[in-house]
Parts: C-alpha cells; structure tokens; sequence
C-alpha cells in the first residue's frame, strides 16, 4: 500500500508515512534531542523521530494504535517511550522537550500548556486541518476540530514561527487542507 508501512500480516493496523512537513523539517528530530509526540496515534512520527536518533515520548489515548506503534518499534528496532493517556487531562512537562510535535490534533485550550513544555531554544512542529478540510468530504467536521485561516500562528505566541503555510497537501493520496508550523521558544 503507497502512503503506508506494513510489516508481517496481523490484526495491528499499519503505521503511516510521516508527513511532508516532518520530513522537510526532519533536521529538528536528528541526534541527542528528546522530542514529544503528542496526540501520536499509531507512531509515524514518532517512529520516523526515534530512527533519526531522537529520544522519543508518544502519547495517545488509543490502546489499539499505540500497540501497532510498539509493533513497528520492535520491528524497526527502535526505542519509544509510548504513554496511553488521555490528552485533555496528560500532565505536559515544563520545559523538558527539545521538539513538541503535534500533527492532525487540536485542543485550543491545552496550545498553553503544550508550548511551555518545549525547552527555551526548542521547536514546535505542528499540522493540523483547515476549516476548508469539509470540503474533501473526509477528516474532521466539527469546528473545535478544523483552524480558522491564520489562526495557528496566533495560537502559537509567544513563540517565534520560523516557517509556516497553510496549503493544500496530499497524504496517502487523499487531499488535506493544513496549516503547518514550526516555531521557536527563544531562549531566556
């Protein structure tokens, strides 16, 4: 299957590529960074992170996909620290991450606590759907669930953004509308 990486046959569903934006900012997750992957479903970030040489936490409230998670892990001969927890209520960290990532997950209310969990000189790498995401006829309807144009850059003060977009990409062949992020907490 294009878009996806499967191992031996078995009832774990299969860990998806990273997405473009990771992979273009890859540099961030290379050598002794630890780097946290919050909302991280089945690990393709995270995988992808820890094979880089990161040290990596992957946090998901899904039994189901952080097991296919550790399966790839053990595959790949990776280490990742995966937590099965609910992430409305998850303890974030102050300032323990070199690198937060957080792809195709949004809580508005939790952006605060999320960015303090970053180390001053760290990053945030963050992709999440667009409102115009409707359009496509699949991924998430509800609007606590899709960003207003321009609205990631505001919700990622007072971090410095380094580079963003909002465009349309194609995962897996099937079309998404993002807005993508990678942004700094300048050093104190």
């Amino acid at each position: 299957m294009l878009g996806r990486i499967s191992g031996a046959f078995g009832a774990s569903p299969p860990v998806e590529r990273p997405s473009t934006w990771f992979t273009w900012h890859s540099d961030l997750v290379r050598g002794n960074v630890r780097v946290l992957d919050l909302a991280c479903g089945t690990g393709r970030h995270a995988l992808a992170a820890a094979e880089l040489g990161a040290s990596v936490v992957a946090v998901d409230s899904d039994a189901a996909k952080l097991k296919a998670g550790r399966k790839a892990a053990d595959q790949r001969n990776v280490s990742v620290e995966w937590v099965q927890a609910d992430l409305e209520r998850y303890p974030l960290p102050v300032g323990e991450f070199d690198v937060v990532m957080v792809f195709n997950y949004l809580v508005r209310q939790r952006m605060p606590e999320i960015l303090r969990a970053i180390k001053p000189g760290g990053f945030l790498l963050a992709e999440t759907f667009l409102e115009s995401q409707r359009d496509h006829g699949w991924g998430p309807k509800s609007d606590d669930h899709l960003l207003r144009p321009g609205e990631l850059a505001l919700l990622v003060r007072p971090l410095e953004i380094v580079q963003s977009r909002e465009a349309l990409d194609f995962h897996g062949g099937r079309p998404m509308s993002v807005a993508s992020v990678v942004a700094q907490r300048v050093a104190e």
